[in-house]
């Protein structure tokens, strides 16, 4: 099964941008992880929130294939311990399909077409982090629960 990481805007922090190809590197021992990452929206200064999460939803929405399963990271998602997110993933990919595809989206959520196509939303956290960070951050628990599932001691319980 694939992973397919979508995230609106660029890394400009090299420490974060170290730990994401860090992660992706080590995930390629267990299973194909793409990261997409698409342009911050043009002229956005000139345009209302609504309008911005409706560019970012269309560009969003152009990188998904039929069949894929969706979930948007947002912070009124569901929430998961490392081991609970493992066996989250593993049901995922027991029902199989065409992928698993993550979304992250921009500073200020997503369009409404987004939460419509959407199979569910996941919250990495109470607390609130930036969507760089965020990047990294679930990079590192897909490897944690990867390792969890396999029983290596990367994940100490």
């Amino acid at each position: 099964m694939k992973i397919k990481l979508i995230c609106v805007g660029k890394t400009s922090k090299s420490f974060l941008v170290e730990g994401e190809n860090e992660y992706l590197k080590r995930l390629k021992h267990y299973l194909p992880v793409e990261r997409i990452e698409l342009p911050d929206v043009k002229n956005a200064k000139k345009l209302t929130e609504e309008q911005i999460k409706q560019a970012e939803g269309e560009m969003i929405l152009s990188k998904i294939n039929a069949g894929e399963t969706i979930f948007l990271l947002d912070e009124g998602g569901k929430t998961f311990s490392s081991e609970q997110f493992a066996d989250f993933l593993q049901q995922k990919f027991n029902q199989g399909g065409h992928g698993l595809v993550f979304v992250i989206g921009g500073p200020y959520g997503f369009s409404p077409e987004m939460y419509a196509k959407a199979n569910a939303k996941i919250s990495l956290s109470k607390m609130t982090f930036s969507h760089q960070m965020v990047r990294m951050f679930f990079l590192e628990q897909v490897y944690r629960a990867m390792t969890i599932l396999r029983n290596e001691p990367y994940h100490h319980r």
